[in-house]
């Protein structure tokens, strides 16, 4: 993960972008000309980059990434592969429901892709990037989720619960057992 921000961090320092140019790196889902064995297309993902200008809102360039993009765009492909890298690793910062679309953004812009990277943040670098309540919130998640209480509960219940049920059934057992002894000596 320091690795990740250390060249993130130099890449930003050492490019120029262009003025009033915003591009984007993604991955898009694209049906081949193959087909499944069921019948049904088969589909792959292909990497796309979204290109739009400042003063142009209704002109977007969507097509897939070449190497003239990816030159012409350094930071935001590095940022896509840093990206593509956390997400593989751990639960995308994006599903995290207790941080808003400005909060999501703003750490994407600072190479933070995943809950585990946010919580994993140093106390001084989450303060130096001004994200200490976010990764705060990410930390008591994670230790939740980790230690999921409730869960260990209810499975703490259902053991007690199926114990129960099995002693009572053993009870039954017994019980319909005498029973029958009772009716055998009944009819002699």
């Amino acid at each position: 993960m320091d690795a990740d921000f250390a060249m993130f961090q130099e890449l930003l320092n050492n490019s120029k972008t262009e003025e009033g140019v915003w591009a984007r790196f993604y991955d898009r889902s694209v049906k081949t000309e193959q087909i499944g064995k069921d019948g049904l297309p088969v589909f792959e993902n292909r990497t796309f980059v979204e290109i739009r200008t400042k003063n142009n809102t209704t002109d977007i360039y969507d097509q897939p990434a070449d190497q003239e993009k990816i030159k012409r765009f350094p930071v935001e492909y590095q940022r896509y592969k840093i990206e593509k890298k956390q997400n593989d690793n751990g639960s995308p910062i994006n599903q995290f429901a207790f941080l808003d679309a400005a909060q999501i953004d703003s750490l994407r812009v600072r190479g933070i892709f995943t809950v585990e990277t946010l919580a994993e943040l140093p106390d001084d670098k989450a303060k130096d990037l001004n994200i200490t309540t976010e990764r705060n919130l990410a930390k008591k998640f994670l230790d939740n989720a980790k230690d999921n209480k409730a869960l260990v509960e209810w499975e703490k219940k259902e053991a007690e619960y199926t114990a129960e049920i099995e002693a009572l059934q053993k009870k039954i057992a017994e019980l319909q057992a005498k029973l029958e002894e009772m009716a055998t000596a009944s009819k002699k």
